[in-house]
């Protein structure tokens, strides 16, 4: 457990306002059971102080980071996204459980559930990487803790409160599958991530 929430907007490592990162990501763009998922938190996330609500069109699912768009070259890129494309030819699209939704240090998440086809995405991605420029190159990232966030926190503050909060409302979830991946440029301005999209692989 933690006592304390604290800001998600400090700036990582290399990154700035005119930066973009290439990453795999699930998106969400026109899908119903996730806007529907989004909108029975909207009320309570709005009233919270000291969080930043995610946009319904700028929710995702982080599965694996490529690099920096100005270190990344086209034709790296390319041969990345045809290494991936070869090794997602025997994967299905497979369904997940999304929420109800929890307090983590910096926002507020919806678990996605089971994590073992997420881990599988990832690891292919991670090989597809390290055909191109090998193992040393592959960007590491935390163990998956497969989420969608919701808000951020954007102040420290104590936990409780929001805890409390968030167990009175009522919990929402629900299960979809999931049916492609993206390769996006994604950037952050302000409290906001945003992205263009790049390449999208169909389960």
């Amino acid at each position: 457990m933690f006592e304390e929430v604290r800001d998600h907007w400090y700036w990582r490592p290399g990154w700035r306002p005119d930066r973009s990162f290439y990453t795999w990501h699930v998106t969400f763009d026109g899908r119903p059971e996730i806007a529907a998922l989004h909108a029975s938190y909207a009320d309570l996330l709005n009233e919270l102080p000291g969080f930043t609500p995610v946009p319904l069109e700028w929710l995702h699912l982080t599965v694996q980071g490529v690099g920096f768009t100005d270190r990344v070259p086209d034709a790296d890129l390319t041969d990345i996204v045809e290494a991936t494309r070869r090794r997602f030819t025997k994967v299905e699209p497979f369904p997940v459980t999304v929420g109800p939704a929890v307090l983590d240090p910096e926002s507020i998440q919806l678990p996605v559930r089971p994590i073992a086809p997420l881990q599988h995405l990832r690891d292919l991605t991670r090989a597809a990487i390290t055909d191109v420029w090998g193992d040393d190159a592959v960007p590491e990232l935390p163990e998956l803790n497969p989420h969608i966030t919701l808000a951020y926190s954007n102040l420290t503050s104590p936990a409780a409160p929001i805890t409390t909060r968030l167990l009175a409302h009522t919990p929402h979830s629900t299960a979809l599958s999931i049916t492609t991946l993206s390769l996006i440029a994604l950037t952050r301005t302000h409290h906001l991530y945003h992205w263009k999209p790049t390449q999208i692989l169909q389960l």
